[in-house]
C-alpha cells in the first residue's frame, strides 16, 4: 500500500515537474515572439522616418504658396517631359541624365543639348496643361526679324505671374535664383539669362540636381529655349 501512494506521489511530481517545464517554455516563447514584434516595430518606425525625412528635405513651400494642387500636377508634366527629353526617353533620373549630357560638345556645335526636344511633343505637353497653369509661365510676344522686318510669334515669360512670384520666394534661399528671377521680371524673356551648364555642374549648392525646385526651373528655361528657337509661326494681331 505504501509502495503505491509512494509511485502515485512520484508520478504526480514528476507530471509537475513537466507542466512546469512546459508553462515556462510557452512563457518564454511568448516573451520572444512579442520582443521580436516590438524590435520589427521599432525598425519599421526608424524607416519610415528616415524615408519621410529623406522625402522632406527639399521645400515644397514655394510651390503650395504660389500654385494650386492643379497646376502643381501640371508643373509635374513639365519637369517629367524634360526629364524624358533629356535622358532621351530611357529610365534614368535627372541629375544622372544633365551630368551625362555632352554639353560642352554640342555648345561647341553651336547648339545647346535642348535643341534635341522634339519640339512636337513639347507642344502635345503644352496642350496636356491648363491654360491656366501655362499662362502663369509664359505669354506670346512679337518678335520682329533685323533684316527682312518680319513679325514673328515668339514664347516669352510673364513676368508678373505666379511663376515669377515663385522664383522670388525660392530665391529667397537661393542668390543665384534670386538674380534669376529679376533677370526675367526685367527682361520678360528667358533667352540670354545666364543658367550656364557649368554654373549648374560646378556649383552643386545652388544647383542641387535632386532639388525637385531646381529641376522645374531647368526644364522650364530649357523648354523655353527650345520653343524660341524652333517656333517659325507668323505674328496675328488678336
Amino acid at each position: 500500500m505504501l509502495k503505491n501512494i509512494i509511485e502515485i506521489y512520484t508520478t504526480y511530481v514528476i507530471y509537475i515537474l513537466y507542466l512546469g517545464v512546459y508553462i515556462t517554455y510557452v512563457v518564454y516563447t511568448i516573451v520572444v515572439h512579442n520582443m521580436r514584434k516590438t524590435i520589427i516595430l521599432i525598425f519599421g518606425v526608424i524607416i519610415l522616418q528616415l524615408n519621410f525625412s529623406c522625402k522632406s528635405q527639399y521645400s515644397a513651400t514655394e510651390l503650395n504658396k504660389n500654385f494650386t494642387a492643379e497646376q502643381i500636377a501640371d508643373l509635374n508634366k513639365i519637369t517629367e517631359f524634360f526629364k524624358s527629353e533629356m535622358c532621351l526617353k530611357m529610365d534614368s533620373d535627372f541629375k544622372t541624365c544633365y551630368e551625362r549630357t555632352p554639353h560642352e560638345y554640342l555648345q561647341a556645335t553651336g547648339k545647346g543639348f535642348w535643341t534635341n526636344i522634339d519640339f512636337e511633343e513639347q507642344k502635345k505637353l503644352y496642350d496636356q496643361i491648363s491654360k491656366s497653369t501655362f499662362d502663369e509661365i509664359w505669354m506670346f510676344c512679337k518678335s520682329i526679324e533685323y533684316e527682312t522686318k518680319k513679325e514673328t510669334k515668339s514664347i516669352c515669360a510673364n513676368a508678373f505671374g505666379k511663376y515669377y512670384n515663385y522664383l522670388t520666394d525660392v530665391g529667397k534661399d537661393n542668390p543665384y535664383i534670386a538674380k534669376y528671377a529679376e533677370k526675367i521680371n526685367s527682361s520678360g524673356d528667358f533667352y540670354g539669362i545666364d543658367i550656364e551648364y557649368w554654373n549648374v555642374l560646378n556649383d552643386k549648392k545652388k544647383f542641387d540636381l535632386n532639388d525637385p525646385n531646381i529641376q522645374l526651373i531647368l526644364a522650364i528655361q530649357y523648354l523655353s529655349l527650345n520653343d524660341q528657337e524652333k517656333r517659325k509661326e507668323k505674328w496675328t494681331e488678336k
